[in-house]
């Protein structure tokens, strides 16, 4: 996969993301600065979300739309995407800033209007959001587009998926990439089963990465080795000035320590193998060989008492030990002289 000429893939260094959300709290210089926050944070992309409350629900205030418990408690749907939402007329304006600053600027679709509108701003690939990945005319729409596509898949189930990558493939998308999510506001560590990760891949022959709401870095960084190519968590310029998602956003030192751990992981992963590592070439001679710790005559028996298994490493390999033992020296051998094949008779 290919986004704005970055390759992604497990062969490279994993490709990072810093969610805006909401972290905007409603004011564009806000979100201009979270932008080049991100960029110096050394993400390769920054994600905002298209929508409006209007797209997303309808202001009602019956049962069925109000939250009760969670980070979002006491709103009704209405009243929380209101507050949200990054304004339609934010959009070109956010895309050419990152454009000028370089950095890569996409956004999750959460309606038809939504892809139009990031259509008409050349976005680079589509991101559908977990609780959007059932909503199949919508996978549809934005696969028409031949875009690359990013689908979060907290929430579903092996057959949601499944249907979700099919109406995908089969509507024209060619680059896809499935991300694990778990989507709880944070989310439990206990319940996160990063090992989804590479059964995602393997069953469906895509990308797969991790869609992270957890606190803090770790269980990102730990998803590379469990083969994330990319990582998408929450990124906010502080939590202590609140905001809907501030809770389980990283702050800017903490997206750039998960850019330098993630690669440092990616770079420890290397290939599988028991060839000797470069770094190691000079330490084989700390390993143990066979020595004479006596001086010994020419024609004398080797014994444990005139020959020990010792470090440095130049004499015989243990291995010919008990060989050793049963010969006899074929010429006077001083102590500290590694004992040699030609020296035993």
């Amino acid at each position: 996969m290919i986004i704005n000429n970055r390759e992604i893939g497990n062969h490279r260094v994993p490709y990072i993301i810093a969610e805006l959300s909401a972290n905007h709290n409603g004011d564009i210089q806000r979100a201009f600065d979270s932008i080049l926050a991100a960029k110096e944070a050394g993400a390769d992309a920054i994600k905002i979300q298209t929508y409006t409350a209007d797209t997303m629900t309808i202001d009602c205030d019956r049962e069925d739309f109000q939250i009760k418990g969670g980070l979002w408690d006491g709103y009704n749907l209405y009243e929380l995407y209101k507050e949200a939402q990054t304004p339609y007329e934010w959009h070109k304006p956010l895309f050419d800033y990152a454009k000028e600053i370089g950095i890569t600027i996409f956004s999750s679709p959460f309606d038809e209007t939504a892809v139009d509108l990031l259509e008409e701003l050349d976005a680079p690939a589509y991101k559908i959001a977990s609780f959007e990945m059932t909503d199949l005319p919508l996978v549809e729409y934005v696969a028409k587009t031949g875009k690359p596509m990013i689908i979060s898949t907290g929430m579903a189930n092996l057959e949601e998926i499944e249907a979700t990558v099919e109406t995908a493939r089969s509507s024209g998308c060619q680059d896809l990439l499935l991300l694990h999510c778990v989507s709880a506001y944070p989310a439990p560590i206990d319940q996160i089963n990063l090992r989804t990760i590479s059964e995602l891949s393997a069953r469906f022959s895509v990308l797969s990465g991790l869609s992270d709401h957890t606190m803090g870095t770790a269980v990102a960084t730990t998803s590379v080795a469990l083969g994330a190519c990319l990582i998408e968590k929450h990124f906010t310029l502080s939590r202590a000035d609140k905001g809907p998602d501030s809770k389980f956003s990283l702050e800017p030192d903490e997206l750039k320590q998960l850019c330098q751990d993630t690669k440092i992981a990616w770079q420890s992963l290397g290939s599988s193998g028991h060839e000797r590592s470069p770094s190691e070439q000079g330490n084989v001679r700390f390993r143990r060989s066979i020595y004479a710790v006596q001086d010994i005559q020419k024609g004398e028996r080797f014994t444990t008492e005139n020959v020990r298994r010792i470090r440095p490493g130049f004499g015989l390999d243990p291995k010919h030990w008990y060989q050793v033992l049963s010969s006899k020296a074929s010429a006077d051998i001083a102590r500290g002289t590694p004992i040699q094949l030609g020296d035993i008779a």
